[in-house]
């Protein structure tokens, strides 16, 4: 997957979250879960984009880092709504399922970069 991919990717996951959450039910736990979910949602494509404009491949490794963290966290605040509103379960399991594929291309990404960053570092 190209990173011009994975920008539209984590933008469409983002998107799709925000469709989610416009159409749950307007309950005080499901608006705090929700509107945390759109944040760190967002945030795993921002902060992808960010981790593009890096300027090392430590820096790059260290964005990686925050959008594996964002991406956790959407995951969480996922199976937190699906548990309180059993009737989104289809829904939320899909986003689920994106947001745990998003997480392991990040998390892949990231082993890549330390060993390439190792290896720079042991031809010094």
């Amino acid at each position: 997957m190209t990173s011009e991919e994975l920008k539209t990717r984590t933008k469409r996951f983002a998107i799709d979250v925000v469709k989610f959450c416009q159409d749950l039910k307007p309950t005080l736990a499901l608006n705090i879960f929700s509107k945390q979910l759109i944040r760190c949602a967002s945030s795993v494509g921002a902060n992808y984009r960010a981790a593009c404009r890096a300027k090392s491949m430590a820096d790059f490794i260290n964005k990686l880092k925050i959008v594996e963290e964002e991406a956790d966290e959407s995951i969480y605040f996922l199976e937190l709504i699906a548990e309180l509103e059993p009737d989104v379960k289809s829904k939320t399991d899909v986003l689920i399922k994106e947001g745990n594929e998003l997480l392991s291309i990040v998390v892949s990404s990231i082993t890549t970069s330390k060993k390439k960053l190792s290896n720079q570092k042991s031809k010094i």
